[in-house]
């Protein structure tokens, strides 16, 4: 089919070479031949009378018009999928579905366990795959990458649907032999401890209450930095320091650690855990399913108070 004098089955090599930025890599993406794909390429440059790639050192980079190409190219096929490819209902019963889910390790070591189980236990057969939270999380969204944020709410997008799927608060986690187990936190103990805290490894961002900390002009001593939230509460273990953690991980690694959970003397908000997708998914029936489970899951965790999980 061609729109313009472009044969749109160009679009998706393009959107792959865009993306991969190396032919056989989008070869294989596409499941095509490495020479179908220069073909591909060709043409394309043909078209828009501009190289698209070139060569740099031992890598390919992507024009200046490449480069104002990508987003619209992505856009148009996810608008495309969304409305045109998207199935008119979902059975999760049938093989065949992924999805694409970033969440934090948080998410990954408390919801996910029960949603994962939830869903078995209704026999579904629908694949999930999930992805760390990046510097921009709506960019996978737009990009078709993720099909699925779960995000503390100041990071959401405005271009997108979202809704709440739980709040959490943060409490203190300290080795059961340490003197702050046996005597508490006061705002000054706390202040003067060392302290384990979360920092990205991809790109440095700070967690959530770091992020309050920092606004809030509370400085605290940093003894260690880890780039997991779920390692933070192991990493307090034989050692004074204190880590700042959401209640429903404290909870989960008090049952399995000897730690002892405090509360914050920092008054920090509480979290409200976001769901978000993109705008055109927002009739996905099986993305709909998707968010209910994600719900489901978390009043059974509630109900059951993260036991068996």
């Amino acid at each position: 089919m061609r729109f313009d004098k472009l044969d749109l089955n160009l679009l998706v090599a393009l959107d792959a070479l865009l993306a991969e930025r190396n032919i056989s890599r989008a070869a294989e993406k596409l499941f095509l031949s490495q020479s179908a794909m220069s073909s591909a390429l060709g043409r394309l440059r043909d078209y828009f009378g501009d190289e698209l790639l070139v060569p740099v050192r031992r890598r390919m980079e992507l024009t200046p018009r490449a480069l104002s190409l990508q987003a619209p190219v992505r856009d148009i096929l996810v608008r495309i999928r969304a409305t045109i490819a998207a199935q008119p209902g979902f059975d999760p019963t049938q093989p065949g579905r992924l999805f694409n889910i970033i969440a934090s390790d948080y998410s990954l070591d408390t919801v996910m366990p029960a949603m994962n189980a939830l869903a078995a236990s209704q026999g579904s057969l629908s694949s999930f795959r999930f992805h760390p939270v990046l510097t921009s999380p709506a960019r996978a969204l737009e990009s078709g990458d993720a099909d699925l944020l779960m995000i503390p709410q100041p990071y959401l997008s405005p271009d997108h649907p979202s809704e709440p799927l739980m709040t959490e608060e943060f409490v203190c986690v300290v080795w059961r032999g340490s003197r702050h187990a046996r005597e508490g936190l006061t705002r000054e103990s706390y202040m003067d401890a060392g302290h384990v805290v979360m920092v990205a490894v991809e790109h440095g961002a700070q967690g959530y209450e770091s992020r309050f900390m920092e606004r809030s002009g509370v400085e605290r001593r940093i003894a260690v930095a880890t780039y997991s939230f779920a390692s933070m509460p192991k990493l307090v273990l034989g050692t004074p320091y204190i880590a700042t953690v959401h209640r429903r991980l404290a909870q989960r690694m008090a049952r399995r650690l000897p730690l002892t959970v405090l509360p914050s003397p920092v008054e920090i908000p509480v979290m409200q855990l976001m769901m978000q997708w993109h705008e055109f998914r927002s009739r996905d029936p099986g993305l709909v399913w998707l968010r209910e489970r994600m719900h489901e899951a978390v009043a059974r965790l509630d109900a059951e108070g993260l036991d068996g999980f």
